[in-house]
């Protein structure tokens, strides 16, 4: 069958969906993967069809950090942009639905990627690659990473949803009168059955073992596959990478992603003083924040970008900042993970890796500072209970193979949908 899969953000939201696209294709079905243009290139090279969509999801990322932890700051941040180019991205979007037997989208595609399936009388899953629109006591949103289990972490998930869902809708209903042929009558919502139409399966794209399944995850549609890891077994690292690894012993690794921030020189001047105080080589990868320093000591190396899945195992620990793939990454490599959270769901991240005994405490990314920094590097490389704990985390991740069991889920909800079964 055709399956186009919608997604938008930064190459954190982008690469899982390619890695899925690749598993839904050598499972033998034909892939049309839409999203931001400036992964268009990124797509091809591992033979992924691509829909360019418009707008740049660095915009985002930068609203996004901007936004700290306030959900609300969060949602009307990106609401802003989104907004502004959302009849383009959804005529984009839809017309990239046009002739498929199953829509797979993810979070910035919730509700339309949702609506363009029921327009066109198809299924569609959601895939997240946080814990969202699936209430539970066991742990808060993600955004309310803070607010402690129980009730309370239930109703943080209610009103997450809530803002997400009205606030989308504010906005929705201005646009639609605007550009009322680029955009659907009405917007629907996945999780509940309506007209007859079961709700759509959630797939929380997350390891078991850094997220067991909470006892009040009850419902049939909600799941949780394991991490849709991107491998790149033939990745061939800049001559300058492969140098700089044989050259001593395993570097720390540094990277930030795609966060944007004002303050990238404060950090910068953190991260290079915690390394000096602990005398260790480092890699910084400078992603889209593009800080680097005028001037590197031999024993750090600065590049744009390395595959992680190559990179990380040659590493002692990374530095991050808690993204989801990132994490992901850092986990599966079987090191320590230091996390200085800047926004959104990176705090939760943080919480959970040192919950999970794999990293020190999280050092928030408006308190860092040389000296707290230091603390938690020295803290990570020498503490023989978070190398142990990281290091059988890591094995335990590597065991999982998420992207097969979401073809495998994928597959039976269109059969079932098919059959009409469900």
């Amino acid at each position: 069958m055709l399956i186009t899969l919608l997604t938008y953000g930064s190459r954190g939201d982008i690469q899982p969906f390619i890695a899925l696209a690749g598993g839904l294709q050598k499972a033998g079905h034909s892939i049309r993967l839409a999203g931001p243009g400036r992964f268009a290139a990124f797509a091809a090279g591992h033979g992924i069809p691509f829909v360019p969509l418009a707008g740049d999801p660095a915009e985002i990322s930068a609203r996004f950090n901007d936004a700290g932890t306030s959900p609300l700051r969060m949602v009307r941040g990106i609401a802003d942009y989104v907004f502004s180019i959302a009849p383009q991205v959804a005529r984009q979007a839809r017309e990239a639905c046009a002739g498929s037997s199953l829509v797979v989208h993810s979070f910035l595609f919730t509700t339309g990627g949702h609506t363009f399936a029921r327009e066109l009388g198809i299924p569609d899953v959601s895939v997240q690659t946080f814990p969202m629109f699936a209430p539970t006591r066991a742990f808060p949103n993600v955004s309310m990473a803070g607010i402690p289990p129980g009730l309370p972490s239930y109703l943080s998930h209610w009103l997450a949803t809530q803002v997400f869902w009205h606030g989308g809708m504010s906005g929705y209903r201005r646009l639609r009168r605007a550009y009322p042929r680029d955009l659907p009558r009405k917007l629907t919502w996945p999780f509940r059955e309506v007209d007859g139409r079961p709700a759509s399966p959630l797939l929380v794209a997350v390891s078991p073992a850094v997220l067991p399944r909470p006892a009040d995850w009850t419902s049939p549609h909600i799941h949780l596959p394991g991490y849709l890891f991107l491998d790149e077994p033939d990745y061939a690292p800049p001559p300058a990478l492969a140098e700089f690894l044989v050259a001593g012993a395993a570097p720390v690794c540094v990277s930030f992603g795609s966060m944007v921030n004002r303050d990238a020189e404060r950090i910068g001047r953190a991260v290079l003083a915690a390394l000096r105080r602990t005398g260790r080589r480092a890699i910084i990868l400078t992603g889209w924040g593009g800080w680097t320093p005028e001037r590197l000591p031999e024993n750090i190396l600065a590049l744009e970008a390395a595959a992680h899945d190559w990179l990380l195992p040659r590493c002692a620990a990374v530095i991050h900042h808690g993204g989801a793939g990132t994490t992901a990454a850092g986990l599966r490599a079987g090191i320590p993970n230091v996390v200085v959270p800047f926004a959104g769901d990176q705090p939760f991240w943080a919480k959970r890796v040192a919950a999970l005994g794999a990293g020190p405490d999280p050092v928030p990314v408006k308190r860092l500072d040389a000296d707290n920094l230091t603390a938690a590097l020295s803290r990570a490389l020498d503490d023989g209970s978070i190398l142990s704990r990281a290091a059988d985390l890591g094995e335990c991740i590597r065991a999982e193979d998420g992207v097969g069991v979401a073809v495998r889920l994928i597959e039976k909800w269109a059969d079932g949908f098919r059959r009409g079964s469900l």
